[in-house]
């Protein structure tokens, strides 16, 4: 075993003697292609140490992380931790606008803080379509032991990812895109990185390997389920069980009894299930297309199997319906709006959620970004936001601060969208450190869509179907509307999220369809703290990457000789104790 992976092994084992102040987690990804038959047709997957989907991180508040990514693709490599605030450290947050591609065959680590979150997440590869291909994995955040939870502890922990999936690989599906073509219906549904169970002869064909979660009967478990598709809202249900809503993306939910919950791509829920069901067959766990013609996406359901340990057989028959509200568009925004925050739990930490009053604080900046179908610019097929198509700088925004570079990207995103031709460009949001920013998404378009912030949790305040106007802050939830990192905007629908700007650096804003997502549909909000004496934002990292026009400072690198360097730790204590853990060994 050579150096590194020595280390690797003893930072990994002994990452929990470290003192409380100052704890650490270990992980190491070797990214590569695997050939595998999710959907019963073999197919190039994107695998994270030969496993599709990858390894969920499991973390608790205010520990420190060390992820070491080894990229054995064909091509540049970024993972995102989605809906992981950075805290101070945009440097970390693995998009095109913040760092620069690990290149093919090379190490490059990330370092930061979980700082004062808890909660489900996921992440995934944010490059060159590649989450069309898998890379993508769950990621957990426990909350620390000192501070009480707004439900009993279950007994089990269970993470579950459904998305829609295709059986062209990323490249495939990119050159669609840039062809100017459209992705079409998907093949079907994944749950875990599995196929459907064979619920249909006539839709699910023999042979394929699907999802079984085994419970014991009596028992209440946490399950907590990620969208990690490209473009398809999915409707999760239990045959038969009821599913208490309890946390989303960070945050603790009033607690609601749902038979299902539409799941919205990039979202993250956790429900407490209670194994109350009689064992005389498995029951479905179903994930179906949502906000399409539900008729002709059939196909587009994934099917896993909920298993007693007593159970005496298969589960048969139908599936336990969808919402049969095909006539009724309200009924899913309704849902949505249902969902609320629980201000009196304690979140991260010992104070209530609530105590943030959101409402009372004065909106400081309003943009309103507005997404329409896709368009022609310049003979090629684009999407935009507010009439600007965007254009990822060949160097990080933040990088061409440090090192002065001019003309990366422009600080004029407009507040209202433009009323000429839309146009391609990097131009992102200046705003304010420590403003309070008012955002109305939009959405103009025929499809669903899904919005993320990144660096933030912000307060989802409010949706409805029609154009937003001033007259439509007065339905605003200026209470407990949740707080969370990705929100659905519907149809012909906007919807209303509120930020406070505390965290500096630069933040992607972006839909979480990904097809609309490669095609321009995003922007970046820069916040950068004035008082330059104010050490408010962490520094590049000592292993920071270069490109674009810093090209020049990048430094060769050879894993064989400089693995250990290429991890790129800030704390040297760290290395001294795994070395003298060697030794007693």
């Amino acid at each position: 075993m050579d150096v590194f992976k020595i280390l690797l092994l003893m930072f990994f084992v002994n990452s929990r003697l470290c003192s409380a102040a100052d704890p650490y987690a270990f992980y190491n990804f070797e990214v590569s292609y695997i050939t595998a038959s999710p959907l019963g047709v073999p197919q190039q997957v994107i695998a994270i140490n030969g496993k599709f989907p990858g390894p969920t991180i499991n973390v608790t508040t205010n520990e420190n992380l060390v992820v070491n990514v080894r990229n054995k693709l064909d091509e540049g490599l970024l993972l995102h931790w989605s809906g992981i605030q950075q805290r101070r450290v945009s440097w970390q947050d693995g998009l095109a606008g913040t760092n620069c591609p690990i290149p093919p065959k090379w190490n490059w680590t990330y370092e930061f803080q979980v700082k004062d979150q808890i909660g489900s997440f996921f992440y995934f590869p944010s490059l060159h379509f590649q989450k069309a291909s898998g890379g993508f994995g769950s990621f957990v955040v426990n909350p620390r032991s000192v501070i009480p939870v707004p439900f009993s502890t279950p007994d089990g922990d269970i993470t579950i990812t459904i998305g829609d999936w295709y059986t062209r690989n990323h490249t495939a599906l990119r050159k669609a895109l840039d062809d100017g073509k459209d992705l079409g219906m998907p093949d079907g549904v994944l749950i875990n990185g599995k196929g459907p169970y064979q619920y249909n002869k006539t839709l699910v064909p023999d042979g394929i390997d699907f999802e079984t979660i085994t419970v014991h009967p009596g028992r209440t478990y946490r399950l907590r389920v990620s969208n990690v598709g490209i473009s398809t809202s999915l409707n999760f249900r239990i045959q038969g069980h009821n599913l208490v809503l309890a946390e989303s993306e960070g945050s603790y939910t009033v607690q609601q009894n749902y038979t299902s919950l539409d799941i919205h791509v990039g979202q993250s829920y956790s429900f407490l299930v209670t194994m109350d069901q009689n064992a005389s067959s498995d029951y479905y766990i179903v994930a179906s297309a949502r906000i399409v013609n539900e008729t002709i996406w059939r196909r587009v359901t994934g099917v896993g199997i909920l298993h007693y340990t007593n159970s005496k057989g298969k589960a048969t028959g139908h599936l336990p319906p969808g919402p049969q509200d095909e006539f009724d568009k309200t009924f899913s925004m309704n849902q949505a709006r249902s969902i609320r925050w629980n201000v009196s739990a304690s979140g991260a930490r010992p104070n209530p959620q609530g105590s943030f009053k959101y409402g009372s604080i004065n909106v400081t900046e309003v943009y309103v970004l507005r997404n329409m179908p896709p368009v022609k610019i310049n003979g090629k097929r684009r999407t935009t936001l507010s009439g600007i198509s965007f254009v990822n700088p060949s160097t990080p925004i933040r990088l061409a601060d440090k090192h002065k570079v001019k003309g990366v990207y422009k600080l004029d995103f407009p507040k209202r969208p433009l009323t000429g031709p839309p146009r391609r460009e990097t131009s992102i949001i200046n705003g304010t450190y420590r403003g309070f920013m008012e955002v109305i998404l939009q959405n103009n378009d025929t499809k669903m869509q899904s919005y993320h912030m990144s660096g933030y949790a912000f307060f989802a305040v409010g949706m409805d179907y029609g154009e937003w106007t001033e007259n439509s802050r007065g339905t605003y939830n200026k209470w407990d509307g949740i707080a969370r990192s990705t929100i659905q905007v519907y149809p012909g629908a906007w919807s209303a999220i509120l930020i406070s700007l505390d965290n500096p650096g630069a933040w992607n804003l972006r839909t979480e369809n990904l097809d609309s997502w490669y095609l321009g549909q995003e922007t970046y909000v820069r916040v950068v703290n004035p008082d330059e004496n104010n050490k408010t934002e962490f520094g590049a990292p000592a292993n920071v990457l270069y490109c674009g026009a810093l090209s020049k400072l990048q430094k060769p690198q050879k894993i064989s000789s400089s693995a250990i360097r290429s991890i790129g730790f800030t704390n040297l204590s760290m290395i001294v104790m795994a070395l003298v853990m060697m030794l007693l060994h």
